[in-house]
């Protein structure tokens, strides 16, 4: 059985029933790719991407079409262009119509029904449903990162790589053709756990797509770093920097809060690769993850996490909110982790919002060559929620500060003898010019309003064109 037999049916189908609006889709300008210096991702002809990804880890398991368009449709309003999924979680995983991913629970048998109508909900399989999802992501200009397995599948059934490597070599071979997916390899886990099952994952995946990027979701508090670095098929670096606040944190690294740890870390690794932190804290779940008698992560706590990890230098960042990341639906029987709303109620939960004005915020400025410059930062670079955070491109420089407190910043030759200053706002996207800065020795800025957590600013200071540009 030809491992593509529905797609041209699909993408027929899907011609008659989506409409977008989408004029152009972003591999339009050739795959993804890091940049020269290892540090951001470009298309093939240099076009900037900047990765801002929802999770959703359960969409191919148990949203029907419907809901699946209005998903993508929603995250593309709201300026996703990535999400995060998991094909297979469990060997009994079905998809909403009731059709098992696999034959006797068995992961090398993908359960394929030739014949069956990929149009008819009443027909069509598992594998049908993936494609849809696929498609319906592409249809609305948005790549799916899919991770072929999860890490708790591998260690309690348990799988070995010889059984993994023959159902990733399918899957590989059934989707390496889309130009939207890229590939996460673990999921939650350990890279010193199941080695042999991981590297042979990475290892199939990049041969048998080699034009998708490959990356690795590891368990809370770490960093796909540690373990793979040097592999060839890691193309980039993810960190989980996870659910628990400072006064939990008791393993790993023992970075509590302070995401941007983890970016300098990896950035500081030879081969440098782009980086990104592939699971902060969830909006509306409890700190910790587990205790709903815990407080709760807010809107407030998911934008630190975004622009410090993409101040420290990340190559983008993923979001999360609680209810949206587990799909949860009305006829789950009981929620992960307290969520407290369903999953199309909790689409346009605050932080979902707020996540867009990061993107926007980079991609307004010169892109390549951007780097963390903590160095600018004069006297007091602050501990925790005090921490500012500062990056630079090409005759431009921001600062974030989570609390708005003052701070200052020496800026000796950094973009130029005279820099207009403006104020974001991460919470409204909207920007208040604030005079001028002198482009040599120090200087102390006042963001707007009186400090708080939460009362976050963002200062921008812009150099003049450079002569001839």
């Amino acid at each position: 059985m030809p491992p593509f037999r529905h797609v041209l049916p699909l993408v027929a189908f899907l011609a008659g029933v989506v409409h977008t609006g989408v004029a152009q889709t972003p591999w339009s300008h050739g795959p993804l790719r890091a940049t020269a210096d290892g540090r951001l991702f470009e298309h093939a002809d240099g076009t900037p991407f900047f990765w801002l990804a929802d999770t959703a880890w359960l969409i191919t398991q148990k949203l029907n079409r419907e809901e699946v368009k209005t998903y993508f449709e929603d995250r593309r309003a709201k300026g996703f262009n990535v999400v995060q999924c998991c094909v297979v979680q469990f060997p009994h995983d079905k998809s909403f119509n009731g059709s098992p991913a696999l034959v006797g629970n068995d992961i090398s048998r993908l359960n394929l029904t030739p014949g069956s109508d990929p149009a008819d909900p009443t027909q069509y399989d598992y594998w049908d449903h993936v494609d849809f999802v696929i498609a319906t992501a592409a249809s609305h200009g948005l790549y799916v990162a899919m991770a072929p397995v999860w890490s708790h599948m591998v260690r309690r059934t348990p799988l070995t790589a010889d059984k993994v490597a023959v159902y990733v070599d399918q899957l590989a071979a059934r989707y390496r053709d889309r130009p939207n997916v890229v590939w996460i390899n673990g999921g939650s886990a350990r890279g010193h756990e199941n080695t042999d099952v991981w590297q042979v994952i990475g290892q199939t995946l990049k041969r048998r797509a080699p034009a998708q990027l490959v990356t690795f979701h590891t368990f809370g508090r770490t960093q796909s770093s540690t373990w793979f670095q040097d592999a060839p098929w890691l193309d980039f670096n993810l960190f989980t920097s996870g659910h628990r606040r400072y006064d939990q944190d008791v393993d790993g690294k023992r970075y509590g809060e302070d995401n941007w740890r983890y970016v300098l870390d990896d950035l500081a690794q030879t081969p440098r690769k782009p980086t990104l932190d592939g699971e902060p804290a969830y909006e509306n779940t409890p700190q910790g993850l587990h205790d709903p008698s815990q407080p709760y992560w807010t809107a407030a706590d998911a934008r630190r996490s975004a622009w410090w990890s993409v101040f420290a230098g990340a190559a983008g960042h993923t979001f999360g909110e609680n209810s949206v990341r587990q799909v949860y639906l009305p006829t789950d029987t009981k929620p992960a982790s307290g969520a407290k709303g369903y999953f199309l109620e909790r689409l346009d939960s605050e932080g979902a919002r707020q996540m867009q004005h990061l993107k926007h915020f980079i991609l307004a400025r010169p892109f390549h060559g951007r780097v963390n410059a903590q160095s600018l930062a004069a006297g007091d670079e602050g501990e925790r929620y005090e921490r500012i955070l500062v990056t630079r491109g090409e005759r431009w420089i921001a600062a974030y500060t989570y609390t708005g407190r003052d701070f200052t910043l020496m800026l000796d030759g950094a973009a130029g003898p005279r820099l207009a200053a403006s104020w974001f706002n991460p919470r409204t996207g909207e920007t208040q010019a604030a005079g001028t800065a002198p482009g040599a020795g120090a200087a102390t800025f006042h963001p707007p309003g009186e400090p708080a957590p939460g009362h976050d600013w963002v200062l921008l200071l812009a150099g003049d064109p450079a002569p001839g540009r």
